[in-house]
């Protein structure tokens, strides 16, 4: 399968489906969300948002179902050139699909000696070997703290500035190769997982793309719409979580006179939704994903 759709059921019940409603998948991807969704629609209409070439083979024969080859980000402005400026419920699966994953030559996973790649898009200019082969010490270093949560962060960056000066760093294993030495033991999976999440987060500007859409979000739902999105990592789940609650990023909760917190959105999930160990079982890359789910109060 091109991806197994993670958390399917509470998602479903999270968007809370009017059958003439409308609705954005804006992560596309294989279509198993966006395929569910349309089973509940008789005269609503689904939009469905991916940025990856491939997944344009996914696209969904049906009348009710537009398929928009962009990135997230561009929601608002996608939607209203569509004649669609509101909608009734928006569901994104921020992790990366498992057909990502699975071809090595897109440079995903640490499992392949792929070349350094991992692009969403083959728009996208910047590669993951770009970054390693021109960023400065100090972006390396941000990159790796801030995006992977590294703690050695910098002796990382050391090795990579000294091997990248005697040879050029093209492929996943000369990259694991270089680093292996900071390795926590026993724990080399996880510690290569993370640097690969730096590298991958920084060359699709990733949490950039998430706050544009979260900031959207409040602009293209409709009062009672709901906001439902999985997240796969703390910087992801934080981003989102601080926005449900208080309608920025940050987290700031402004307050009414009477101390009442004010926001453009009712929490629905107040702890987020995990899936069950039948889940996990039959699909391990579930196991990291946490659900969150919010509605649109009514405006002001």
């Amino acid at each position: 399968m091109y991806h197994t759709p993670v958390l399917l059921k509470d998602c479903i019940e999270g968007l809370n489906i009017k059958a003439n409603g409308v609705y954005a998948d804006v992560t596309f991807g294989g279509g198993g969300h966006s395929r569910e969704i349309i089973k509940h629609l008789k005269n609503g209409r689904l939009f469905g948002f991916d940025q990856d070439e491939d997944a344009v083979a996914n696209a969904i024969e049906d009348k009710k179902f537009t398929l928009i080859p962009e990135n997230f980000r561009y929601i608002k402005n996608f939607l209203r050139l569509h004649n669609q400026p509101l909608v009734d419920g928006i569901l994104a699966d921020l992790g990366v699909s498992s057909h990502q994953f699975d071809s090595e030559q897109r440079g995903f996973s640490t499992r392949f000696d792929g070349e350094l790649d991992m692009r969403m898009t083959n728009k996208n200019e910047l590669s993951a070997k770009q970054i390693i082969n021109e960023y400065g010490k100090d972006e390396l270093k941000k990159i790796l703290r801030e995006y992977g949560e590294v703690e050695n962060a910098g002796k990382i960056t050391e090795l990579i500035l000294k091997s990248r000066t005697e040879k050029k760093i093209n492929t996943a294993e000369q990259l694991k190769e270089i680093i292996k030495r900071c390795s926590p033991r026993a724990k080399e999976n996880q510690f290569y997982a993370k640097v690969f999440q730096a590298l991958r987060i920084e060359v699709n500007g990733e949490l950039d793309a998430l706050i544009e859409l979260l900031k959207q979000s409040i602009q293209v739902l409709k009062p009672g719409g709901r906001l439902v999105v999985i997240s796969y990592h703390s910087l992801e789940d934080r981003l989102v979580k601080n926005f449900m609650r208080s309608g920025n990023t940050e987290g700031k909760v402004e307050k009414d006179f009477f101390g009442n917190e004010l926001g453009p959105f009712k929490v629905i999930t107040r702890k987020a939704i995990v899936p069950t160990e039948e889940e996990i079982e039959i699909n391990n890359r579930a196991r990291s994903a946490k659900l969150r789910i919010a509605e649109r109060l009514e405006q002001a």
